[in-house]
């Protein structure tokens, strides 16, 4: 079995080069996919198992394993992540006619689920944004974040680094570069449009003496939304002031409220809708599925709820009726 085990070394990084050149993966990531994959290989080594012989029952194993060892359930969420992409990858090119993992259940997602709000406490946000911002061109600024962290489901990271070129010309699909430079296109709506545009149109127009002028002219030049940081561009962290203030004028806890807890609600919001998850997905970004299908567990919780509350035999029986 050495010359299995030098095939799955050899399987192991033609995927991570794929995965860099392709997909785009960040170091840290393939550093930790190369850990997992190799200690994945090894333990099918010493069963005297490879690749390309494995079935699903030894994947189980496997994780099994990795809980006996002790290994958190973020870990063993991590490892089946890379050998899911691995074995898919694997199937695509040919060295094998299956795909064992695709069926597995990810360990205890269900026990850690994302945090959101829901429609009516989004609304109640837009509508305080009037009186966030000292002056027409702050509230112009705000009213855009706000609009395109809600259409898009972007990471905080993505919409303060949106570069301004990217932004003209009305766009329908708007390109964003995500993590590991890896790059997705996702739809506007009405409403994001219009305050992209009205954003872009006081931003260009900024007079030369003005803050936002000075910022323009200067290291902003190239940002959407310029600012006097190291990086001429808006913060995180002022991103998450802004929410914070937001979340006290429309009334909600702002330890609730995050830009990480907007896109939840991004998501969350399209699956009520009947968006399909694989679509949710590429919108997020997400390179597993398994990292997305969080949200069936927060549609779970919230349809058990609204069984139990509204039903009209769920009353009846809560008080002894039949």
């Amino acid at each position: 079995m050495n010359s299995e085990r030098g095939s799955d070394r050899g399987r192991i990084s033609a995927f991570l080069d794929a995965q860099a050149a392709e997909a785009g993966a960040a170091r840290n990531t393939l550093l930790a996919y190369g850990r997992d994959l190799r200690d994945f290989t090894d333990w099918l080594a010493a069963r005297n198992e490879s690749l390309q012989t494995v079935l699903r029952e030894g994947i189980e194993d496997y994780l099994s394993y990795c809980d006996a060892q002790g290994l958190s359930r973020a870990t063993r969420a991590r490892r089946l992540s890379a050998i899911r992409q691995l074995m898919r990858f694997s199937l695509e090119e040919g060295w094998r006619e299956d795909d064992p993992a695709g069926r597995i259940s990810g360990p205890g997602r269900s026990q850690r689920l994302p945090k959101t709000l829901d429609r009516a406490e989004m609304q109640a946000m837009l509508d305080a944004l009037p009186r966030i911002g000292r002056n027409e061109t702050e509230r112009a600024r705000n009213l855009a974040l706000f609009e395109l962290i809600y259409a898009t489901g972007m990471r905080v990271s993505e919409l303060v680094s949106l570069p301004a070129g990217t932004c003209r010309g009305d766009p329908v699909l708007l390109l964003i570069r995500g993590k590991g430079g890896k790059e997705r296109m996702v739809p506007l709506s009405d409403p994001a449009r219009q305050a992209l545009a009205a954003w872009l149109k006081r931003r260009d127009n900024a007079p030369a003496e003005s803050p936002l002028g000075r910022l323009v002219a200067g290291k902003g030049a190239r940002w959407l939304f310029p600012a006097a940081s190291r990086e001429g561009h808006m913060t995180r962290q002022a991103m998450n002031n802004l929410l914070s203030q937001l979340a006290i004028a429309a009334g909600i806890d702002p330890a609730r409220v995050s830009p990480h807890v907007i896109r939840h609600a991004f998501a969350t919001h399209l699956l009520e809708g009947g968006a399909d998850l694989r679509a949710i997905q590429t919108l997020l970004g997400h390179a597993d599925l398994g990292t997305t299908e969080i949200y069936t567990h927060v549609m779970d919780t919230r349809m058990r709820d609204l069984v139990l509350n509204h039903h009209p035999l769920a009353n009846s029986r809560r008080n002894g009726k039949e």
